[in-house]
């Protein structure tokens, strides 16, 4: 494990002192300026951004509201992550409910790989439900050139949305919605695939009212939905700017308060988390994984039917099955995990800038959350690799700040024509595939082409903290206050950094430490999951609030981050 730099992030005095005066609570106000805030967040719908600032939106919905009106018949190709779920759930609820005779394809993550392929066309005309007239692909399709041609060739229209950066070329579809295309002005161009959808969706029934097919004020209440727009949007981790945190804060409130779809209900129940406390967290640790876990060892269906099921008894049923699923993933996680590490110690990798690994058992569908554990336990870029087919590997990768992955690996190809098949990504993860005599010569030119790029040998990681916690906040109301607020990617969750007297510590499970510490007038519990070293008398940690329910009863906790013997503070 790399030790990472602790720095604490500035206090600025003018956006802090310019939120309290707005009525903003002391603590919050630090925090919100340090992030970059000037004005507290306002989560109310009036103030999400209009659809029609997206480029092709009103195309898009003019054509669906045609396709309605001849009864056509629609297909969403969907993707098989938490994301590509979420959103093919809400467009299929959406369109239902308007009448769409409408029905999905997901693509296989081991047959027919990401995306809308010409195999995926093919697919979608012998479709169990009928040879579509539209197919409407949902966070993915802007990199599908020559799916959609095929699709376009067999009949089909096509409607690409989608949240990736684009090629050089735009596949040839009847509309693009994509606030990452070129010459799009949306202003937020930082939303899930699911959000994306659900702009679509927003213009499509301001469409028909428009045309008097609906009565104003009426058709679907999207703001019932917004419980599937959070959990999209937090487990794809994209930048948590102004737009899409109003789009989380309304529906973890939606959430809170037992509006939630079923499957959702039901996804809480069996990963055992409160959903009158429902947090960022939640959605990005405990739903999120159990969707995604379907995509990644089995089928991605069985998550969007959970998120299209509106009965109880089944949606937990299906809820159940995904999360035997993810036991499933758990498991041939860790021993994948240990694999690589166990491979790493035997050829060690200190004067190396980058890391490529594989094995012939490993599992496809886990070789990018390997990658990312071994990326944050080394801190440089890595790329994990398992069998795919004809004589190929498929490969997933993460990286550090200093190197955008996509760039390298577009580095690479240029240097070794023919030997990578085909990839695609951006700056922080990318996928793609090798011919498998190609590794240990792609791995060479891989480690060369990062420390190109970042003119680096090694990368250092920072944990960037908000410094110590006064006294007066340390308490279980602040904890659930903080708790229930929107952090993630680009606004990331407070993180304090404080000094403590460890009177007491053990392990839990052979694993856990669990710590009681002191730190002037305040005794509190603390734990640090997965950290099995003891810790001196005296230390630094850098830490979290938290609050441990049970029994009735509400006790705060720190959960640790990182710790370790007092030393001299980073300066600010």
């Amino acid at each position: 494990m790399v030790e990472p730099l602790i720095v604490d992030r500035p206090h600025l005095q003018a956006p802090c002192q310019a939120l309290l005066e707005a009525g903003a609570h002391p603590l919050l106000a630090r925090l919100w300026a340090s992030r970059g805030l000037t004005q507290a967040d306002t989560h109310a719908w009036a103030h999400l951004i209009a659809p029609a600032r997206m480029t092709h939106v009103q195309q898009a919905a003019r054509l669906l509201a045609d396709a309605l009106a001849g009864q056509r018949k629609l297909l969403i190709i969907a993707d098989y992550d938490c994301d590509g779920a979420t959103a093919c759930a809400l467009a299929i609820r959406v369109l239902r409910e308007l009448g769409a005779d409408v029905d999905y394809l997901v693509p296989n993550r081991f047959e027919t790989g990401y995306g809308l392929s010409p195999a995926v066309a093919e697919l979608a005309c012998q479709h169990p439900a009928g040879r579509p007239d539209w197919l409407i692909t949902v966070d993915n399709g802007i990199g599908s050139i020559e799916g959609v041609a095929a699709a376009e060739a067999a009949g089909m229209q096509v409607i690409v949305t989608d949240h990736h950066l684009p090629g050089a070329t735009l596949p040839q579809a009847r509309a693009i919605v994509n606030p990452n295309q070129p010459g799009c002005g949306f202003p937020s161009k930082h939303l899930a695939g699911v959000g994306v959808v659900f702009y679509l969706m927003l213009a499509l029934r301001a469409e028909l009212r428009q045309r008097g097919k609906l009565p104003a004020r009426q058709g679907p209440r999207l703001e019932a939905l917004a419980d599937l727009l959070a959990l999209g949007t937090v487990a794809d981790v994209v930048r948590l700017d102004a737009n899409n945190r109003l789009l989380v804060a309304r529906g973890l409130d939606n959430i809170r308060q037992g509006r939630m779809q079923a499957g959702i209900a039901a996804l809480f129940a069996v990963a055992g988390r409160d959903p009158d406390h429902a947090s960022t967290a939640d959605l990005g640790f405990a739903l999120g994984p159990r969707i995604n876990a379907a995509g990644r060892m089995a089928d991605m269906s069985l998550g969007i039917q959970c998120l299209l099921e509106d009965d109880p008894v089944r949606a937990t049923k299906l809820a159940q099955a995904l999360d035997a699923i993810n036991v499933e993933r758990r498991s041939r996680e860790a021993t994948m995990q240990a694999q690589a590490q166990a491979s790493i110690q035997a050829a060690p990798v200190a004067g190396a800038a980058s890391l490529c690994i594989w094995q012939d058992d490993w599992h496809p569908g886990v070789i990018g959350l390997v990658a990312s554990r071994l990326k944050e336990t080394w801190w440089r870029p890595t790329l994990a690799f398992a069998p795919d087919q004809d004589d190929t590997l498929r490969g997933s990768g993460r990286s550090v700040p200093e190197v955008h992955l996509r760039d390298a690996l577009d580095l690479v190809s240029r240097r070794m024509p023919g030997a990578i098949l085909k990839f695609g990504g951006h700056a922080m993860a990318a996928g793609l595939t090798l011919r498998r005599p190609a590794f240990e010569d792609f791995a060479r030119h891989f480690d060369q082409a990062v420390r190109m790029l970042s003119g680096c040998d090694s990368f250092e990681p920072r944990l960037d903290t908000d410094g110590s916690l006064e006294f007066e906040f340390c308490t279980p109301e602040m904890a659930d206050v903080l708790n229930r607020h929107i952090w993630g990617a680009g606004f990331p969750a407070p993180l304090f950094r404080d000094r403590f007297r460890v009177l007491h510590q053990r392990l839990l499970k052979g694993r856990h430490l669990k710590l009681f510490l002191e730190r002037g007038p305040l005794r509190i519990d603390a734990i640090w999951f997965n950290h099995d070293q003891m810790l001196p008398d005296e230390i630094e940690a850098v830490y979290r609030l938290d609050n441990n329910r049970w029994g009735g009863r509400t006790q705060l906790q720190l959960l640790i981050e990182h710790a370790g013997a007092t030393t001299a503070r980073s300066p600010r």
